[in-house]
């Protein structure tokens, strides 16, 4: 098959993911490993991009009835019930908050505890049931990415050209990103640039670390209230590592609260506010003001190709609001 621009651009799984509808994604990988997937008769990898006029040269493959019975009976499934949370109940896709939407770009307003993609143990993400919900659209891809349990914007791209330029745009940080999150401790410097290159953890994988040999990271906080056993913070990052704000707020030992990665990952109850902090029975079964990462990506601004300025925000979810409110009633 030829390549045509409406999918120049994406990566290579992805593009034979939606021209095979019906088989199985790891049949997909499969015949990507072993080389049957030829681009212009080379042997290419899953994150390969393809461009406008390649040509595709794909081994035979045959969907069972079984198999288009069961995609069929899961699209049902997401198309009804959207992602399950992890932090309990459901992210219909119909439901998702929409900031803004044009001819090219979508932004929406991801809950917590939604994955933003398919993998890692997680069946299906919020990419996946954004297109089942618009079965009529040729091309949405995600144009970044935030943790699962990081709120807040993502954008979307609606087609190949804006997708190719808004990826380069990240990729060369031009766009700004501001986020606010509750961390640990009282933060002494009220405003200040961590500098400090992050890469992946050598055994432990998908854990991230500071190290001299990893790709340069720049994040700037500034405290927005300061409760003393917690503080608010506001940051922008200048680059898109992976745990970025999480693995530089551990660095300057104040880590998010409720983080298992980079904390304590214990849950903030109305009893964590106790002098003394020592949990009765009665208290261990008190439903958790906020029970995970406390971060959130509120703002996103950026121009597109013609110059176009795009601004959006998203207001903090319930759980962070309700935790600021019970720190500022505690301080008061």
């Amino acid at each position: 098959m030829t390549v045509d621009e409406d999918y120049a651009g994406q990566r290579l799984d992805n593009f034979l993911i939606r021209q095979l509808k019906g088989v199985p994604k790891t049949h997909v990988y499969r015949i990507i490993r072993s080389g049957e997937v030829r681009v212009n008769k080379g042997r290419a990898q899953a994150d390969t991009r393809v461009e406008a006029g390649d040509v595709v040269r794909l081994p035979p493959v045959r969907t069972s009835e079984r198999a288009g019975q069961k995609a069929e009976a899961m699209a049902q499934e997401i198309a009804r019930h959207g992602a399950s949370s992890t932090t309990g109940g459901y992210a219909p896709s119909r439901e998702f908050p929409i900031l803004f939407e044009d001819d090219f770009v979508l932004a929406i307003d991801k809950p917590a505890g939604v994955a933003v993609h398919g993998g890692s143990g997680v069946s299906f993400g919020v990419i996946e049931q954004l297109r089942m919900a618009r079965p009529e659209a040729d091309f949405l891809e995600l144009v970044h990415r935030l943790d699962r349990e990081t709120s807040g914007i993502i954008v979307f791209a609606k087609d190949a050209e804006t997708h190719k330029f808004l990826s380069q745009a990240f990729e060369e940080r031009s766009v700004e990103k501001y986020y606010v999150g509750i961390v640990n401790g009282s933060v002494p410097e009220k405003q200040k640039t961590i500098d400090a290159p992050i890469m992946e953890h050598s055994v432990k994988r998908g854990l991230m670390i500071i190290n001299k040999k990893g790709k340069p990271a720049v994040t700037d906080y500034e405290v927005l209230e300061d409760f003393g056993k917690f503080s608010f913070l506001q940051f922008r990052i200048h680059t898109g590592r992976t745990h970025q704000i999480r693995v530089h707020m551990q660095y300057v030992g104040h880590p998010l609260v409720c983080d298992e990665l980079y904390g304590d990952g214990i849950p903030v109850r109305i009893s964590s506010f106790k002098r003394n902090f020592k949990l009765s029975k009665y208290e261990e079964e008190e439903k958790p003001i906020l029970s995970r990462v406390g971060l959130h990506a509120q703002r996103l601004l950026f121009s597109d190709m013609e110059g176009k300025q795009y601004s959006f925000e998203a207001e903090m979810p319930k759980d962070m609001r309700a935790l600021l409110q019970q720190l500022r009633k505690w301080k008061g």
